[in-house]
């Protein structure tokens, strides 16, 4: 399973950045590449606790629909996300592609050992399913910009 948590995986995500452009289109979505830069920081900054998003009290919340989720379902295109999360505007473009990185570097460095607030969607998670959400997250958000 692909998770943050693998040097390999962490670091092949820190190259897609790289390789992401402001002018590429959207495969799907309402995003364009800068607004999901910003949408991708935030959501770690969510993680971290670092930005409070409200709880909702969802079916995904329970097993085993939030396993299905997390590890195993393909990310629905065009999912609702939290208001919280869409709310940044972008600014210089990399700048903020730098603020990513050092947001999934502060994740990583931070380790598996935390500590993680509940997900306001999927409730308390392991350290496990945080790193492989994480991973799935990002990786979804480059697919949609082919990076």
């Amino acid at each position: 399973m692909r998770s943050i948590w693998n040097d390999s995986d962490y670091r092949e995500l820190r190259g897609r950045l790289d390789r992401l452009r402001p002018e590429t289109p959207a495969k799907w979505g309402k995003f364009n590449a800068p607004q999901v830069v910003c949408h991708l920081a935030d959501s770690l900054r969510m993680a971290s606790g670092e930005l409070p998003v409200a709880s909702k009290n969802l079916p995904i919340r329970f097993t085993p629909l939030k396993q299905l989720i997390i590890y195993w379902l393909p990310f629905p295109k065009g999912a609702p996300t939290a208001p919280q999360l869409l709310e940044r505007k972008p600014s210089e473009f990399a700048a903020d592609v730098q603020d990513l990185k050092n947001e999934l570097d502060a994740i990583v460095k931070r380790g598996r050992s935390g500590p993680w607030v509940p997900h306001p969607a999927f409730g308390d998670l392991t350290p496990n399913a945080w790193g492989v959400l994480i991973y799935r997250h990002t990786d979804h958000h480059l697919k949609q910009f082919d990076a």
